[in-house]
């Protein structure tokens, strides 16, 4: 595996190597030894599998508040997503801001999100599936969520939406009284 810092402060670009031959190939997701080099101690608790159908759905922004705050291993496994993390870190120095990368069954990639991110996706085709690890098991009553469309954040999505469920249109605008949240 090879790791790459992004512009936020603890968000890494995991390239991974698939090892094959005439039967197919092998890729590692995790090693806790490689990992160790940037996260020491990276434990997950759960796996979640999403399947979204329809291409230009948008699901997030999501993230857990203290005590449930987790970290996330992402990876497409089916089709490709516009996957994007904003930094809600209050002693974060990239608080506030947010960044976009594609995850594809293509190209391999997954994204280690660290506690305090608010995170989700747009489909770039139908049908996709992505795999998450958490570091924490899912906790209703710390969950919170940004809208797609907050003006503040200014999320450039590069596809016209199609489907955002509800709940996730329900999430408040951020707001002056939004101080980040503790980690």
């Amino acid at each position: 595996m090879r790791f790459h810092p992004t512009p936020l402060a603890g968000l890494w670009l995991i390239e991974t190597e698939p090892r094959g031959d005439a039967r197919g190939h092998l890729t590692r997701l995790f090693c806790e030894r490689e990992f160790a080099a940037i996260r020491p101690g990276l434990h997950f608790t759960q796996s979640n599998l999403t399947l979204t159908a329809q291409r230009g759905t948008v699901r997030g922004m999501h993230y857990q508040r203290a005590p449930a705050l987790e970290a996330k291993l992402l990876r497409c496994l089916v089709g490709a997503v516009h996957d994007v993390v904003v930094d809600l870190r209050a002693s974060s120095p990239t608080f506030g801001r947010w960044h976009a990368v594609e995850l594809s069954q293509d190209n391999q990639r997954q994204l280690l999100i660290p506690e305090g991110c608010a995170h989700g996706f747009q489909t770039l085709t139908d049908g996709v599936q992505m795999l998450y690890q958490h570091t924490a098991a899912y906790d209703p009553g710390c969950e919170g969520g940004l809208r797609h469309d907050d003006p503040r954040l200014a999320i450039a999505w590069p596809l016209p939406v199609s489907l955002v469920s509800e709940r996730d249109r329900g999430h408040p605008l951020l707001d002056d009284s939004f101080k980040g949240l503790p980690v």
